[in-house]
């Protein structure tokens, strides 16, 4: 039996990130992957669909040549080559992993692992091992939620992982879902052409946004000529003509039911965590909800038995799973640097067209929660960089609390706003007020000018606009 100051089980941005820092910190340590070393989000999530996404935004500005005073033959795409170059992305990525833990001397195990004895118990190809391990942090993330009725067959009812992998553009797509995942693949399809649906149950297209910067997103989608649904629900989807289409009954707002036929229908309604099968009753470890309830420092309800990332529950982000790896191995190292995490500043990114980032409170939940504010509001078509790139339509929001000058939170929507949204993150790290932001030297010229005329503007004070 070999022995572990800890083993970690999966290797996603959660699990290697952990075992790296374990390793840092002088402890022998373990990784368990059942599949791919880097994890869904490596292999068939974060990384692919930019990949995609990039070439849809190359595309988009090849069809506007003309606005840039330049010319060309009409652009094609060939949809296999896109995919193949996301695919290789995605695998240079996986072998990098592989060697930072070769790197960090962690002991990588393929095969499913599970908590059991006094440690891990893995089943490989070579049979079954058992490792003792101190301590063991679970990272075995999350899968797509299945809706009834809408269980995906690869062929004409796609998950994500279909989604990434087209073998040709359909020509008609409609998408379950109008969350991050939901508008990335819309945006993806419909700038190459497919005729776009999206269908969200709650009153507005990415709902866990602010308002505000959630109904600038519908406009823009509904420009592209994406028509949006909400307030609707699924009430069947049925695949025909031997999986060439399929047929769906949908029920708008007022409840009233109609039927249509898409050549294909994504379902991005959400994730579950991967709780099943890996001991966790039998340790002790509690679930909620379909995810490990944990302590501020990733502990679980049983003694040495961590849980981090998506299996930890949200946000479902990678850069969240990082920070609580790093959390979990530096607790069980007893590093003094190590310290819970403030999940209130951390940012999200979605990386549709445009794209939207965020961080903090919205301004209804800043409402809700008793502030007087001072929000700030800058529009792109005021930037000067944003004018150069084309890309003239978009909104920074800023919302402060009006006593402190506390920066609650920040919203973004339009041109690289998700490398932009890491000023606020700092800023709130930092806890910055409204001073430190206003006397911070924004370079010229840049679109980071106007997260600085966006607080500018909540004290009355924007010079541009």
């Amino acid at each position: 039996m070999s022995k572990y100051d800890v083993v970690i089980i999966g290797s996603g941005p959660g699990g290697y990130v952990a075992a790296i820092r374990a390793a840092q910190l002088g402890l022998k340590t373990a990784v368990v992957e059942r599949e791919h070393l880097g994890g869904i989000c490596l292999h068939w999530g974060c990384i692919p669909t930019k990949a995609l996404l990039r070439s849809a935004e190359v595309y988009h500005l090849l069809e506007h040549l003309d606005e840039f005073g330049l010319s060309a033959q009409r652009p094609g795409f060939d949809i296999s080559a896109i995919v193949k170059r996301s695919r290789k992305i995605s695998k240079r990525l996986g072998d990098g992993v592989k060697s930072l833990l070769r790197k960090n001397k962690v002991d990588v195990l393929l095969g499913e692992g599970r908590l059991g004895g006094s440690g891990v118990v893995v089943e490989t190809s070579d049979g079954r091992k058992e490792l003792a391990s101190a301590n063991v942090i679970v990272a075995t993330g999350a899968r797509a939620r299945v809706l009834d009725g809408l269980k995906p067959d690869g062929a004409a009812i796609w998950d994500y992982k279909s989604a990434m992998v087209p073998e040709s553009l359909p020509k008609s797509l409609l998408v379950v879902g109008a969350g991050a995942i939901g508008v990335e693949f819309a945006s993806f399809y419909k700038s190459f052409g497919a005729e776009v649906c999206l269908l969200e149950t709650a009153d507005r297209v990415l709902p866990v946004e602010d308002a505000e910067i959630s109904a600038l997103a519908r406009k823009a989608f509904e420009k592209q000529g994406m028509r949006i649904l909400t307030g609707a629900t699924l009430v069947s989807a049925k695949a025909e003509s031997k999986g060439k289409s399929v047929r769906v009954r949908m029920k708008d707002s007022a409840g009233k039911e109609s039927e249509e036929v898409f050549e294909r229908v994504i379902s991005a309604v959400g994730i579950v965590g991967n709780i099943e099968g890996i001991g966790l009753e039998e340790a002790g470890v509690q679930t909620e909800r379909g995810h490990i309830k944990v302590d501020a420092h990733m502990l679980t309800s049983a003694p040495n038995i961590y849980a981090i990332g998506d299996v930890a529950g949200p946000p479902w982000l990678a850069h969240k799973a990082n920070h609580e790896g790093v959390l979990a191995a530096e607790r069980i190292a007893k590093h003094e640097g190590a310290h819970p995490l403030d999940y209130t500043s951390i940012p999200g990114c979605t990386y549709c067209r445009p794209q939207i980032a965020s961080i903090g409170m919205t301004e209804e939940a800043a409402i809700k929660a008793g502030h007087k504010l001072r929000v700030g509001r800058f529009p792109f078509i005021g930037n000067g960089k944003a004018l150069a790139l084309g890309d003239p339509e978009g909104l920074v929001k800023t919302i402060f609390d009006e006593k402190t000058g506390a920066l609650l939170g920040a919203h973004m929507i339009g041109a690289e706003v998700t490398e932009l949204i890491q000023g606020y993150a700092i800023a709130r790290t930092l806890e910055s007020t409204e001073a430190e932001l206003m006397q911070t030297v924004f370079p010229h010229p840049t679109l980071s000018e106007m997260m600085h005329e966006s607080v500018l503007d909540a004290y009355g004070h924007a010079l541009h606009m």
